[in-house]
C-alpha cells in the first residue's frame, strides 16, 4: 500500500504559483477563477514506517516555516473542483526522483525493485466552473498529456472519496527479450508503411537500398554464422533509420545541389558544408598562418580553439525544436543539459563555463486560432524558459548570453537554440586534452542516467515536420543534478587518465555513440541486456536507440576498468559495462547470447548515397511601402522601443543565474540600474587571471523575406560587431553556425522546395563570402532542417533562420566596455554609413510592410573600422559602445541614454550617408538597419586621440551626452525630430513583457 504525503502552504503565506495559474487561465482561456490553491503531492511507495514517513513530511519534503503537511489525509479546503497532474508511468520524474534519495538517507538503505516516489501536484481551482471548462483548464493549461496523466474531481466526490487514491504510476511488465524480423521483400508502397507507421524517416529510395543490403550474398553469408537470417532485425532497422536520419546524418548540407540563379546560371554544388562550411575553415586557417589558434574543428562534439598556452575553449550551440514544439519544459530542459554533454565530451572532457540561449516564438499574446496539434505560443514560451531555467541554474553554470526572437511563422515550430562553452587544459597527462582515440580491446561504458522509453524515436521525430502523429516517446525530460554528479566524477576520472574516449549520448542514444565510436577503432562488440533500465519492459531496439538524458559513453582501457568503477561508485553515479571496442568491420549487438544485429560499418556509416536536390533562386518582389518622411517620430520611437523584438527581455533573463563560479565581468544587463541590455558577455574562466572569454551572436530571420544571403551577412555581421563593441579581440575569434530551415526538399508535400533549397544555397555563399572577409573560422555548428508543421491542411514554415555566435578572447577584462553612457560632455560617435536600408526592419514591419532594400554588409569596409575601434579600446579611451541593429540609430541611442541615465542630444545632418541622395531624410537616419555601425561614446580630453585611431575608416561626431533626462534628435531640417523623456522611452521598453 502507497502513502501519500502532502504538503501545503500554512494559512495567510501568499500562493504565488496559484497566483500564476490564476492568471494564466484568465489570460488563456477566458475562464473566470475566483482562486487557485496548489499542493504538493509524493505518493511513497516504499516499506517504510511510519516514524519515517513523518521525518520525510517535516524535514526534507516541507518548509516548516511557511508549509504544513499531512499524511494519508488529505490538506484540500475551500475549493470546488480539485486537478492533480502527475508524469505518466516512465517519464522522468526529476522531483520524485530527488524525494527518493533523500528517504534512502533517512531509512538508512537503498530502495529495492519496485519501489519509488512520484510527485504531483494538486489544483484547487474555486469559482463557478462547468465540469467542461475545468476539463479545459486541466488539459489546455496544467496538463501536457503528452508527458503526464491527471485527474478531476469535483468537491462533492473528492470529500467522499477523501481525496485522490495513493496510487504509484509504476510501469509493469518484464525486460522483453523479443526481436522482431522485418520483411522487406515487399511493394514499393509497404516500404513506405513500415517507414512511416514505424517513425523510421526513411524515404522510398533508402529503403531500397537497405533491400538491396539484405539481399547480397556475401551478407547473408556472414549473418548466417552469427545466427541470423536475410531478413533485417527491428534492432538493425531502428540503428540504420537513426544513423541515417537529417538529425544525425545531415542529408541536405551533404547532398549534391543543382543550383541556378536568377540568370539561369547553372551550378552543381557536392555537398554546402565541404564547399561552403569546411572551405571557409580550411581557407581562414591558410589566411592565418603560424597564427592559427584552431585545434579541433567538425569532427568532435564541439570546437576547440586556443585560449592561452595552457588552456583551450571549448564552444557549441545546438537546437531542440522539436521536443520543445511538443513539451516546452522537457524539450527545453533537455536541449540545455543535452548541450551541456557535447562540450563536456569534447576532446577528453571539458569543465563547462557559460551557457548561452537564443529562443524563436510566436507572440505570446497570440489571439488567432491554432491547429489542435499546436500549442498557444504563450506556453510554448513559459515552458521553455522554465526548462531552460530548470536545466542550467542546477547545473551550476552561468547563462551569460542570450535572445528572443519573435515572428509569427515560429508558432508552427519555435526554435530552441542552447549553447554550452567549456575550458580544458591545453595537456592532459603529457597528451594533447583535445585528441582521444580508441583501441580494440577497450572496454564500453555507460555512466549517468538509466534507460528509458523517453527519446525513442528522437532523432528521426526531429527528421520530419511537426504533425498530428508525432510521437509521444520522442520528448524526453532531463535531469540536470543527475548530470552534474557525473560530471563531476568524469572530471576527476578524466586527471587521472581512467578513460581513452568520451562522448555523449545524445541523438540515437547507444546506436549512435557507441556507432561513431566504433568506427575510431573498426567495429564493437556490446550486450544490450547489460544496460541499466528505468524501468522493465523495454525491448532491445527500444534499449539500443532511446535518447534518455544524462548519460555519457567512455572506452575504458581494461588495465583502469576496475579504478574507473570504484570511483563511479564512490561518487554515487552509476557505471555499467556494456562490452568491447574491436576490430571486426561490424557493428555487432548482442541480447544476452543471442546476436540482434549484425551491421557492417561501411554500410552503417557509408552506405548512403547523397541526396540529389534542385535549386533555383528567384528574388521576390514586394511592394516597396510609401512612406512620407518629415515630423516628429518620438511616437514610433516608443513603439519601436515596445515592440517584441526590441523590449526588455529582463523578466526571462533574471530567471537565469548568471554569477554562478563567480567569472562574470560583462553581464546580460548593465548601466546605472544594471537593466541597460548588453552587446556581448565577457566571462573570466581562470579566477585568478584577467583573460576574459568573450561571447556574442548574430540572428536577423526577417531579412531572408527579401534575400537569405544578406539574412546570413547580416547575422554573422551582428555577432561581430556585438563582439567587437565590449572589446572582443579580432586576432582570436571564431564562428559556429546554426542552420534552422523548413524544408528545402522538393516532394508533394513542398512543391517550392526549390526556392527554399536557393535560400539555403544563398546563405551558405554569404557564410563563405563574409566570413573570408572576417578572417572568422567556422569551428563548430548544426542544421535543423524540418522546421515545418503540416497536419494535411495547414501548414506553417519557420523563416530560414540562421543563428551566428561567436568565442574569442579580451586579454584584459578590465579593459571591457559596456553600452550605457558614463558621463556627460563625452562626444557621441556613429562609426559607419547610413543608407536607404529598411527592407525588413522593425520599423517596416511595425507598419505591416516588408520592402525590398535590405540592408547589405560591406565586410572590407566594417573589418578596418572593426580594427581601428579595437585599438580606441585597446587605449582605453572608449566610455561606451552600443551596436545598431533593431530599430536603427533612434533605438541604439535610447537604449545607451536609458541605461547609463543621462540624455542624449544628435544632429542627423552629421551622420554620414551613403548612396541615393534622394532618400537622406530623417525617417532612413532614424529607422534604417544598414549593417556594421556603432555608437560610441569618448570623453572630450580623449578626442583628438580617438580620432586620430579611426582616422581612414567611417566614422563622424554626430552629438553630445547630456545632463538632461531626454533624447533629443534634431532633424535634417534643423527641427526636432525626437523629443522624449528617458523615463517614458525605458517604460515603453519595458512594459511589453514585464508581467511574463
Amino acid at each position: 500500500m502507497a502513502n501519500r504525503i502532502e504538503i501545503a502552504l500554512k494559512e495567510g503565506v501568499r500562493d504565488a504559483r496559484g497566483e500564476r495559474i490564476k492568471r494564466e487561465i484568465e489570460h488563456f482561456l477566458h475562464l473566470a477563477v475566483e482562486e487557485v490553491a496548489t499542493i504538493d503531492v509524493y505518493t511513497v511507495d516504499a516499506h517504510l514506517s511510519p516514524e519515517q514517513l513523518k521525518q520525510a513530511a517535516a524535514g526534507p519534503f516541507s518548509d516548516p516555516v511557511i508549509q504544513r503537511w499531512s499524511i494519508d489525509l488529505p490538506l484540500a479546503t475551500g475549493f470546488d473542483f480539485a486537478v492533480e497532474v502527475g508524469f505518466r508511468p516512465g517519464v522522468t520524474d526529476n522531483v520524485g526522483r530527488t524525494a527518493r534519495e533523500a528517504l534512502t538517507y533517512l531509512a538508512g538503505r537503498p530502495f529495492g525493485e519496485g519501489e519509488g516516489v512520484y510527485y504531483s501536484v494538486q489544483y484547487l481551482l474555486k469559482g463557478d466552473l462547468a465540469a467542461a471548462a475545468v476539463e479545459k483548464i486541466a488539459t489546455g493549461l496544467l496538463c501536457n498529456t503528452l508527458i503526464q496523466r491527471y485527474t478531476v474531481l469535483p468537491v462533492a466526490e473528492f470529500m467522499a472519496k477523501r481525496g485522490f487514491p495513493a496510487v504509484a504510476p509504476k510501469v509493469v511488465g518484464q525486460t522483453r527479450a523479443d526481436v522482431s524480423e522485418i520483411d522487406l521483400e515487399v511493394s514499393d508502397d509497404e516500404l513506405m508503411r513500415i517507414s512511416k507507421e514505424g517513425i523510421l524517416a526513411l524515404t522510398l529510395d533508402e529503403m531500397k537500398i537497405i533491400q538491396a543490403h539484405y539481399r547480397d550474398a556475401k551478407v547473408l553469408e556472414e549473418r548466417k554464422k552469427v545466427g541470423l537470417g536475410p531478413k533485417p532485425t527491428d534492432v538493425e532497422l531502428e540503428c540504420l533509420a537513426q544513423t541515417w536520419s537529417e538529425h544525425c546524418k545531415h542529408k541536405i548540407f551533404a547532398g549534391t545541389v543543382q543550383y541556378e540563379d536568377e540568370n539561369g546560371n547553372k551550378q552543381e554544388i557536392r555537398s554546402l558544408f565541404k564547399s561552403f562550411i569546411q572551405r571557409t575553415t580550411k581557407d581562414v586557417r591558410e589566411k592565418m598562418g603560424e597564427k592559427d589558434f584552431c585545434l579541433s574543428v567538425f569532427k568532435d562534439n564541439a570546437g576547440v580553439i586556443k585560449f592561452n598556452d595552457d588552456h583551450s575553449l571549448v564552444f557549441k550551440v545546438e537546437t531542440h525544436n522539436s521536443p520543445s514544439a511538443l513539451d516546452p519544459y522537457g524539450g527545453a530542459l533537455t536541449g540545455i543539459v543535452g548541450v551541456n554533454r557535447d562540450p563536456f565530451g569534447t576532446g577528453k572532457g571539458a569543465k563547462l563555463i557559460f551557457n548561452t540561449d537564443v529562443f524563436c516564438f510566436a507572440d505570446p499574446f497570440f489571439e488567432k486560432p491554432l491547429p489542435s496539434r499546436l500549442l498557444h505560443p504563450r506556453r510554448i514560451y513559459e515552458g521553455v524558459v522554465e526548462g531552460v531555467e530548470h536545466g542550467g541554474n542546477k547545473s551550476g553554470i552561468p547563462t551569460v548570453n542570450g535572445s528572443l526572437v519573435f515572428d509569427e511563422r515560429y508558432a508552427g515550430k519555435p526554435l530552441v537554440f542552447c549553447g554550452t562553452a567549456g575550458i580544458m587544459p591545453a595537456r592532459l597527462n603529457g597528451e594533447p586534452s583535445h585528441e582521444k582515440s580508441i583501441k580494440p580491446g577497450d572496454v564500453i561504458v555507460m555512466t549517468g542516467g538509466r534507460i528509458g522509453k523517453d527519446g525513442i524515436h528522437g532523432a528521426t521525430f526531429s527528421s520530419e515536420e511537426l504533425n498530428e502523429n508525432s510521437p509521444v516517446t520522442a520528448v524526453q525530460i532531463g535531469d540536470p543534478i543527475t548530470q552534474k554528479r557525473m560530471f563531476d566524477f568524469l572530471i576527476r576520472a578524466r586527471d587521472k587518465g581512467l578513460y581513452r574516449f568520451i562522448t555523449d549520448n545524445g541523438a540515437g542514444g547507444l546506436s549512435s555513440s557507441i556507432g561513431e565510436m566504433a568506427g575510431e577503432c573498426g567495429g564493437c562488440r556490446m550486450d544490450l541486456s547489460c544496460a541499466p533500465l528505468k524501468y522493465p519492459g523495454l525491448a532491445p531496439w527500444e534499449i539500443l536507440i532511446s535518447e534518455a538524458q544524462e548519460r555519457m559513453s567512455l572506452a575504458v582501457p581494461p588495465e583502469t576498468l576496475d579504478e574507473f568503477l570504484s570511483m563511479a561508485k564512490r561518487f554515487g553515479v552509476e557505471a555499467t559495462v556494456l562490452g568491447e571496442f574491436t576490430d571486426s568491420g561490424v557493428f555487432h549487438m548482442l541480447y544476452g547470447e543471442r546476436t540482434v544485429a549484425w551491421l557492417p560499418m561501411e554500410f552503417m556509416h557509408e552506405g548512403l548515397p547523397p541526396l540529389q536536390l534542385p535549386a533555383k533562386w528567384t528574388p521576390p518582389k514586394y511592394e516597396e511601402p510609401e512612406l512620407v518622411a518629415g515630423g516628429e517620430y518620438s511616437a514610433d520611437l516608443r513603439a519601436l522601443l515596445s515592440s517584441l523584438n526590441i523590449c526588455s527581455k529582463e523578466s526571462v533573463v533574471r530567471r537565469y543565474d548568471h554569477e554562478v563560479q563567480g567569472g562574470s565581468v560583462v553581464k546580460p544587463f548593465t548601466g546605472v540600474t544594471n537593466d541597460g541590455p548588453s552587446d556581448a558577455a565577457i566571462v573570466r574562466p581562470i579566477l585568478d587571471s584577467f583573460e576574459g572569454v568573450v561571447t556574442a551572436h548574430g540572428i536577423c530571420p526577417r531579412y531572408s523575406d527579401i534575400d537569405a544571403y544578406h539574412m546570413t551577412a547580416n547575422a554573422v555581421d551582428e555577432a561581430l560587431r556585438n563582439y567587437v563593441a565590449v572589446g572582443g579581440s579580432l586576432e582570436l575569434v571564431a564562428g559556429l553556425d546554426n542552420f534552422c530551415w523548413c524544408d528545402p526538399v522538393l516532394s508533394d508535400k513542398t512543391p517550392d522546395g526549390p526556392y527554399k533549397m536557393a535560400q539555403l544555397v544563398r546563405a551558405n555563399q554569404a557564410l563563405y563570402d563574409i566570413c573570408m572577409e572576417y578572417n572568422l573560422p567556422l569551428i563548430s555548428g548544426k542544421d535543423s532542417m524540418k522546421n515545418d508543421f503540416y497536419d494535411g491542411s495547414t501548414k506553417i514554415s519557420i523563416p530560414p533562420t540562421l543563428l551566428f555566435s561567436v568565442i574569442g578572447k579580451i586579454e584584459d577584462a578590465r579593459k571591457a566596455v559596456t553600452m550605457d553612457v558614463k558621463r556627460p560632455a563625452d562626444i557621441v560617435y556613429l562609426l559607419g554609413t547610413t543608407a536607404d536600408e529598411l527592407g525588413g526592419s522593425e520599423y517596416l514591419a511595425l507598419k505591416g510592410k516588408i520592402g525590398n532594400k535590405v540592408p547589405v554588409v560591406d565586410a572590407v569596409s566594417a573589418y578596418g573600422r572593426y580594427q581601428a575601434y579595437q585599438r580606441a579600446v585597446a587605449a582605453a579611451i572608449v566610455a561606451s559602445c552600443h551596436d545598431l541593429s533593431d530599430g536603427g540609430l533612434a533605438v541604439a541611442a535610447a537604449e545607451s541614454a536609458f541605461a547609463g541615465g543621462f540624455g542624449i542630444s544628435l544632429d542627423l545632418s552629421a551622420v554620414p550617408w551613403k548612396g541615393d541622395g534622394a532618400a537622406r531624410n530623417d525617417l532612413n537616419l532614424l529607422f534604417s538597419e544598414s549593417a556594421s555601425r556603432l555608437l560610441v561614446t569618448v570623453h572630450p580630453e580623449k578626442r583628438a586621440e580617438f580620432e586620430a585611431i579611426m582616422a581612414g575608416s567611417c566614422f563622424a561626431p554626430i552629438g553630445v551626452v547630456t545632463e538632461e533626462q531626454s533624447l533629443t534628435i534634431t532633424g535634417l531640417s534643423g527641427a526636432p525630430v525626437v523629443n522624449a523623456a528617458l523615463a517614458d522611452l525605458k517604460e515603453a521598453w519595458q512594459q511589453t513583457l514585464r508581467e511574463l
